[in-house]
């Protein structure tokens, strides 16, 4: 693609830009986490007003995915990125400004409508300029970014909140942001077209929803964010309710886990890619990270909550936060190869709204669990049972992991023709 491949003169650079933005994308979904005491007092904000808030990034950020991926397949990717960061970026920094809970309930919509555009941009410039065998590492990387930013955004933010309040944490924020839009452009070619190659041809997204490879995918992905959503939502109460620790031990043993994930997944990204150059099959080992590490994971999640004794619960939980980077670095690495250029943001949108119904649903459900049976124990058995059926959807959905062709519509999806890799 001359567009992706005049881009991508130099790639480490550019993926270098990726993973900086993914970190600034998670920071920002989770600042109003770390504003909230101080937002909620000046404002006003009761408890069910700041669920609203809460959830209200979601709702705009999953129901755009699909406009988001129709709009990387069909038009220059590195425009819809760049605009998408600037709106998400400038209802950051407007946040400082709001007086009210009507206007913080609209940005946190805006929020979610520029970063929808993330995902499916990544799989569009990964699956186009960058070859197999470097993509389990530049997915790895942009993982890592994700897990970082959480982590690094609540102690950078809690810092900025304590010496000089929580609007300047959002104008900081969102006005550093847009300097990252300075050598993005600057990385667009001014030649390319403003229209994808691809889009005359490519296929629609009933197309998608017909192979049962892409519900391989969506299950996947579901199965992964239930874990993680279930980490960064129930982790610190667990470990302060549960297992007694203090705000200051929560804080250096709640974070390990994260870190972990990162770790793992940045070297488990780099040695998938490296038995793929060793000759090894791009199947078997892409679908053995995921599936692999999803049962691994889920194997050590119940005995978390089993254990008498904290620090080991803490311990346990991090060998479980390594296996689970063995499918957070591969998982976006299948769907960039089964898609293809052609098909590469549509069939993200679709996955990562699907996904991302494990956020709206499994932090719900887990304090049901909790709430009801008084402990802990139901929760994390769901979320071993969730990974456990995500591992499961890798290995029966998705025989093989090779492009599929699109050229041939009509293919039963029950028989599944691939492109030549």
């Amino acid at each position: 693609m001359a567009q992706t491949r005049t881009a991508l003169e130099h790639p480490w650079r550019l993926l270098a830009l990726l993973v900086l933005s993914i970190f600034i994308n998670f920071i920002d979904r989770s600042n109003l986490s770390v504003a909230a005491p101080d937002l909620r007092r000046e404002l006003m904000l009761g408890p069910s007003q700041l669920g609203l808030l809460l959830s209200a990034f979601f709702w705009s950020y999953a129901a755009f995915q699909l406009l988001a991926g129709w709009l990387v397949d069909r038009y220059n990717v590195f425009w819809v990125y760049g605009i998408g960061f600037l709106v998400w970026s400038a209802a950051t920094g407007l946040t400082g400004l709001v007086t009210g809970f009507a206007q913080l309930f609209a940005l946190r919509l805006l929020l979610g409508l520029g970063e929808s555009v993330a995902y499916p941009s990544y799989s569009r410039i990964l699956a186009s300029g960058y070859p197999e065998q470097h993509r389990g590492f530049c997915n790895a990387a942009i993982d890592a970014g994700s897990k970082l930013g959480p982590a690094l955004g609540t102690l950078i933010g809690g810092l900025i909140v304590a010496s000089v309040g929580w609007r300047a944490l959002f104008f900081f924020l969102g006005g550093g942001a847009l300097l990252w839009l300075v050598p993005w452009f600057l990385s667009i070619p001014r030649h390319a077209p403003a229209r994808a190659p691809e889009a005359l041809g490519g296929p629609g997204f009933l197309d998608i929803l017909r192979r049962r490879e892409a519900w391989g995918s969506f299950l996947g992905l579901f199965a992964i964010n239930w874990a993680w959503y279930f980490l960064v939502t129930w982790l610190p109460t667990y470990l302060r309710s549960a297992r007694g620790y203090s705000a200051a031990s929560m804080a250096v043993f709640g974070s390990l886990p994260f870190w972990c994930i990162a770790v793992s997944s940045i070297t488990c990204g780099w040695l998938s890619d490296r038995l793929i150059v060793e000759r090894f099959s791009v199947s078997t080992v892409r679908r053995a990270f995921c599936a692999g590490g999803l049962l691994l994971a889920g194997a050590f999640m119940l005995p978390v909550a089993l254990v008498a004794n904290g620090r080991t619960a803490v311990y346990l939980l991090a060998i479980a936060a390594a296996l689970f980077g063995l499918s957070t670095s591969n998982i976006w690495a299948i769907t960039q190869r089964l898609a293809g250029p052609a098909a590469a943001g549509k069939w993200t949108g679709l996955q990562n709204a699907f996904g991302n119904l494990a956020g709206a649903f499994g932090p719900w459900l887990s304090g049901i669990l909790v709430e009801r049976s008084g402990s802990y124990v139901p929760a994390f058995a769901l979320v071993s049972i969730v990974m456990g059926l995500g591992a499961v959807s890798f290995l029966v959905l998705i025989p093989r992991v090779e492009p599929v062709d699109w050229a041939s519509r009509s293919t039963s999806p029950s028989k599944p023709r691939y492109a030549d890799p």
